[in-house]
């Protein structure tokens, strides 16, 4: 499955939870994860998507790296069935604080 397959998986189960999944550019900052995820509640995740057999480039790991030590949440899905999962369990989350 191609990662723009991924991505619009995750595009349509977000919205389909309520919330949204800006496409993330941040300019002269490479690397940085390919969507903001703004879930009901307030919850924010940055997501990285990858095929299943994709692989994080160096400085991704960085950006990664930084953003985890600076306190985001920051999640790295391979493949549709990550996408599946990380949906799911936002569902779950969402409806212990709804």
């Amino acid at each position: 499955m191609k990662e723009s397959t991924v991505e619009q998986k995750l595009v349509k189960g977000v919205k389909a939870l309520g919330g949204r999944a800006y496409k993330f550019v941040s300019p002269g900052n490479n690397g940085v994860p390919d969507r903001l995820v703004i879930l009901p509640g307030g919850r924010v995740v940055f997501v990285e998507l990858k095929t299943e057999r994709g692989r994080l480039s160096p400085v991704q790991s960085f950006q990664i790296g930084v953003m985890g030590r600076l306190g985001c949440e920051v999640q790295v899905l391979y493949g549709a069935e990550d996408v599946i999962r990380f949906l799911d369990l936002c569902g779950k989350e969402g409806d212990r604080h709804g």
